[in-house]
């Protein structure tokens, strides 16, 4: 199984400390092994070439012998399995709570092995579409998603309670008074009502939203947390950001998008615009960690920038 699984993807998370579970390293020296095992165990072909994140991959198969009745009027699905870690833990919980309505199927997952058999969608993403028109499908898609959220999730307020201790005590990688502004809308966010308690897709960008057979656009790795829709919308800013523009030109684009996906989606641009705020200093802080992360930092500053003008 070796062979299905990219060079540049082991070298990458082999580099990965334990986060709660096990390391890149002893977690990619064991996966031709899990891949193998998850192929016979679930009847499944691999059919092309492997397809990698920042720390999982997604194997395109076909559905053999018992479980082809799985994927409907299609026999191909994609095995995805992924380097455990806590982001990764609630994924498979997200989306048997959406169902299909807006997000890929889910056909089957194994929790413990960090593994789920998903529906096979296009490559096509949202990179390429224009960014308005990407942003309204987006703001539909974050619409389409809102459900109430699955009690085991990892919940928003708590988030909001490190980050108003962790970003006053940060180091100054950014002008102080954006960290403390941060930190102090981190506590206010989830109590100013309204507080929505609703299954987030904290990770909804251009580049996890895919083309599908049965919709014009389904969303994938959803990252998922319970809380307050606004909290969504920042991915969308910070990605992309080689199309801001220059100068004035930088606040307008920013804030377009945000008009755009808050009027789709039916959220609050004030909430949403505060949200940005407490995200990209949270960004910016863990950026400044690593060495080449000086550019990041300086994108944290913009659009923080701009969510205040």
């Amino acid at each position: 199984m070796i062979h299905l699984i990219p060079a540049h993807f082991v070298q990458r998370v082999s580099s990965y400390p334990a986060d709660g579970y096990v390391s890149g390293e002893d977690w990619v020296d064991d996966l031709p092994r899990l891949l193998a095992d998850l192929l016979a165990e679930w009847e499944l072909e691999p059919i092309g070439q492997a397809m990698t994140g920042v720390c999982s991959i997604a194997l395109p198969v076909r559905l053999l012998g018992s479980h082809r009745e799985l994927a409907g009027v299609s026999e191909e699905a994609v095995l995805k399995v992924s380097w455990p870690h806590p982001e990764a833990a609630t994924e498979a919980l997200a989306l048997q709570v959406w169902n299909g309505h807006g997000a890929v199927r889910l056909y089957r997952a194994d929790p413990t092995r960090f593994a789920m058999l998903l529906e096979h969608l296009h490559h096509r993403d949202l990179h390429r579409v224009d960014v308005d028109t990407a942003c309204e499908v987006i703001g539909g898609l974050l619409g389409t998603l809102r459900r109430p959220p699955h009690p085991r999730l990892p919940r928003l307020v708590d988030y909001a309670e490190r980050q108003a201790v962790e970003l006053r005590a940060a180091p100054p990688v950014m002008p102080r008074r954006y960290l403390d502004q941060a930190a102090a809308l981190a506590r206010e966010l989830v109590t100013r009502p309204p507080v929505e308690d609703r299954l987030l897709h904290t990770d909804l960008h251009y580049g996890n939203v895919l083309g599908a057979y049965r919709a014009p656009w389904l969303v994938i790795d959803p990252k998922p947390m319970a809380g307050d829709p606004a909290f969504e919308v920042a991915p969308s800013l910070w990605n992309r950001a080689d199309e801001l523009g220059t100068g004035s030109e930088i606040r307008w684009a920013l804030r377009r998008r945000l008009e755009i996906i808050c009027e789709r989606a039916g959220i609050d641009e004030g909430r949403a615009r505060a949200w940005t705020i407490v995200r990209e200093a949270d960004n910016a802080v863990e950026a400044a960690q690593d060495p080449d992360g000086h550019d990041r930092v300086s994108l944290a500053v913009m659009i923080i920038k701009a969510m205040n003008d």
